[in-house]
C-alpha cells in the first residue's frame, strides 16, 4: 500500500501510468463483473475495464433473473460493481485499444489516454453488436417497442398486437412462442429467401396471419401504437415488433493476438472461440458470455462469467504452485511501479505532515503506505523513532538506503495494510496515512488495523484527495480513469469507524487547500482527520 498521486512527483498532467494485476477483465456486464466476483474472493487482484457501452443499454429492464425479476439494468450492473469492490476489485471507466503478448508470459492491455495494463490473464467479455435490418424506424425503437426475444420481453406483449419481422432463414425460430403468448400475432416475410416453407406453412395453418412483403418503414400510428408499412401497401397496426438480428463479437481489441472467431450456428454471425472453460486458442486469454454464445440472456451470462471465472483461479492457483510462490498481487504492482524509476514520488515530506506535527513533541511514529520514504524520514529528523510501513519491498529498500546516506534511522515493516497479522500488535504515539490506500474487504481488516495500531493518548493523521469537483464526464474514447476510488476505503469511512468505537476524540476533520508546492491540477485540496484515541 502506499499513494498514487501523480502530483507528489511534482507534475501537473497524470502520468501514462502502466498497472500491473492478476487478471484484466475488458467488458464490466454480467459476464465480466461475475467473473470478476469469482477471482476478488480468491484473493487475486482484478482491473475491469468497462467504456459503459452494455448489449443491453436500451432494455428498461432485466427478466428471467431469478432473484432479480424486472430489475433495471443499471441497477442490476451497480449492485454487481459494489460486491466486486467490496472484496477489493476495481472497475476502471475507459476502452481497451489492444492487447499483446509480452516475454514474460504476461499480457500488456494499451488503454485510452496512454496508459496501460499488464495481467497474468486476460477476460475477454466484450458481448456483441447487434445489427438490425436495414429499415427505416427500427433502430430509435431499439429494445423498447422493437424486441428480438420472447424470453426477454414476451411477457410484456402477451395479448397484444405483435408483427413479426421475418429476414433470414432462421427468422421462425421465435414464432412458436410468440403465438402462444398472444394471438394477434402477424408475420411477415420481409426476406423469405431459404426458409423452410413446410414451417411456413404450419405457422399459417395454425391461425397466424403470414404476410409476404417488404416492410419499408415502422412508424408512429395515430394512436400511438406502431404502424408498420409494407411495400404491397399495406399497412400494420402494432404495439411491438418483433425482428431478429445478426450480431458481430467485439473482438477488434484482440486482433493483435490472433484469437479466432467462427461463424455462428445460426448463420447470423460470428462469435469468439472458447471452449467450456472459457480457454481461447490463445494460453491465458479466457472469454465468456455474449462474446462466446450470443443467445445467453443476463443470467446465463453471469453464470458463464462465473464459472469461466472460477477456470482461471484454478489456472492461476497451478501456475503458483508449480512455480512455488504465494504472490501477493498488490506488492506485486507496485514493486514493478518502484521498478521503472529511480524516484517515483518527491523527495519532499508532505506539506499537511509537516504543518500538522511540528510542535508535537515526538514518540513512536507508524508511516502508512511510506513509499521511497520522504514522510518518514523528516519524522525521524525530526526526533521520532519511525517505523515505516509499505507492501513494497522496493520502496523500502529505497528508503533505508536513503536512510543510510543521511544518516537517521528508520525501522522498515514490510506489510499489506489487510495482512492478518496488522502491525505486530505494535503500537504507537502517531501513525501517519499520507495520501495512502487500501481496497476494501467486507470486514474492512486493513481499517481496524489502522485503528488498532494507535495507542492510548496517540494520534492518528489521515490526510488524503478531496473529491475531484464536479466537472464533465469521463469520455472513455478519451481516456481512461486507471483507479477506482470506490474500491478504496476512504477518509469518511475511517472516521466514521472512529466515531462508531467511541474511543476518540476528533481535533480535525476538514477540507483545506494542499500546502505550497505540492498542488497540481488534479488534486489541489487535501482532506484531513486527526483524532486522538482516548481508550
Amino acid at each position: 500500500m502506499t499513494s498514487n498521486d501523480p502530483a507528489e512527483r511534482g507534475t501537473t498532467t497524470p502520468p501514462a501510468f502502466t498497472r500491473a494485476c492478476d487478471v484484466a477483465v475488458i467488458g464490466g456486464s454480467a459476464a465480466g463483473l461475475a467473473a470478476a466476483l469469482q477471482l476478488v474472493r480468491q484473493r487475486r487482484s482484478v482491473l475491469v475495464v468497462d467504456d459503459g457501452t452494455p448489449r443491453n443499454a436500451p432494455a428498461t429492464h432485466v427478466h428471467g433473473f431469478l432473484g432479480h425479476e424486472g430489475v433495471p439494468p443499471g441497477e442490476l450492473l451497480a449492485k454487481g460493481r459494489e460486491e466486486v469492490r467490496s472484496y477489493g476489485g476495481e472497475i476502471l471507466t475507459g476502452r481497451v485499444l489492444g492487447v499483446r503478448a509480452e516475454a514474460d508470459g504476461r499480457f500488456h492491455l494499451d488503454l485510452t489516454g496512454g496508459s496501460g495494463l499488464r495481467a497474468r490473464r486476460v477476460l475477454v467479455a466484450t458481448g456483441i453488436v447487434d445489427e438490425l435490418p436495414d429499415i427505416p424506424g427500427l433502430a430509435q425503437r431499439w429494445g423498447r417497442q422493437v424486441v428480438h426475444c420472447p424470453f426477454c420481453h414476451g411477457y410484456e406483449v402477451r395479448d397484444r398486437r405483435v408483427v413479426q419481422v421475418v429476414t433470414s432463414p432462421v427468422g421462425l425460430h421465435p414464432t412458436s412462442l410468440v403465438r402462444h403468448l398472444t394471438d394477434r400475432l402477424t408475420v411477415v416475410l420481409h426476406d423469405g429467401a431459404g426458409l423452410d416453407r413446410a414451417a411456413v406453412g404450419a405457422v399459417a395453418a395454425s391461425g397466424v396471419p403470414v404476410l409476404e412483403s417488404a416492410v419499408t418503414r415502422v412508424g408512429d400510428g395515430p394512436d400511438g401504437a406502431l404502424v408498420v408499412e409494407l411495400a404491397v401497401g399495406t399497412s400494420l397496426p402494432a404495439d411491438a415488433v418483433l425482428v431478429g438480428t445478426r450480431f458481430s463479437p467485439r473482438t477488434a481489441v484482440l486482433d493483435g493476438l490472433g484469437v479466432d472467431t467462427a461463424p455462428h450456428p445460426s448463420g447470423l454471425g460470428d462469435v469468439l472461440v472458447a471452449d467450456p472453460t472459457g480457454r481461447t486458442g490463445v494460453a491465458g486469454v479466457f472469454a465468456a458470455g455474449n462474446v462466446t454464445d450470443p443467445g445467453l440472456q443476463v443470467l446465463p451470462a453471469a453464470a458463464n462469467g462465473s464459472w469461466v471465472g472460477a477456470q482461471i483461479a484454478f489456472d492461476l492457483a497451478g501456475e503458483d504452485v508449480a512455480a512455488g510462490v504465494r504472490p501477493s498481487a498488490a506488492q506485486v504492482e507496485w514493486d514493478e511501479r518502484y521498478g521503472d524509476a529511480d524516484r517515483v514520488w518527491s523527495a519532499n515530506p508532505n506539506g499537511t505532515l509537516v504543518a500538522e506535527v511540528t510542535g508535537t513533541a515526538p514518540g513512536r511514529a507508524l508511516d502508512v503506505g511510506a513509499g521511497e520514504g520522504a514522510d518518514a524520514l523528516w519524522l525521524s529528523e525530526n526526533g521520532w523513532e519511525v517505523t515505516a510501513s509499505d507492501v513494497s519491498d522496493r520502496a523500502l529498500a529505497r528508503l533505508r538506503d536513503e536512510a543510510a546516506r543521511r544518516g537517521t534511522r528508520v525501522e522498515t515493516l514490510h506489510r499489506d495494510a489487510d495482512d492478518a497479522a496488522g502491525y505486530d500488535g505494535r503500537t504507537y504515539d502517531l501513525v501517519s496515512l499520507q495520501y495512502g490506500s487500501f481496497l476494501r474487504t467486507p470486514e474492512q481488516r486493513a481499517l481496524r488495523n489502522l485503528l488498532d495500531a494507535v495507542a492510548v493518548g496517540g494520534t492518528l493523521l489521515v490526510v488524503g484527495h478531496a473529491p475531484h469537483r464536479a466537472g464533465e464526464p469521463v469520455d472513455p474514447a478519451e481516456r481512461t480513469v486507471l483507479w477506482d476510488a470506490q474500491a478504496y476505503v476512504g477518509i469518511d469511512e475511517i472516521a466514521a469507524a472512529a466515531a462508531a468505537s467511541g474511543r476518540w476524540r476528533v481535533e480535525v476533520h476538514e477540507t483545506r487547500p494542499r500546502p505550497a508546492g505540492a498542488v497540481s491540477s488534479h488534486h489541489v485540496e487535501d482532506v484531513v482527520f486527526r483524532a486522538v484515541r482516548t481508550a
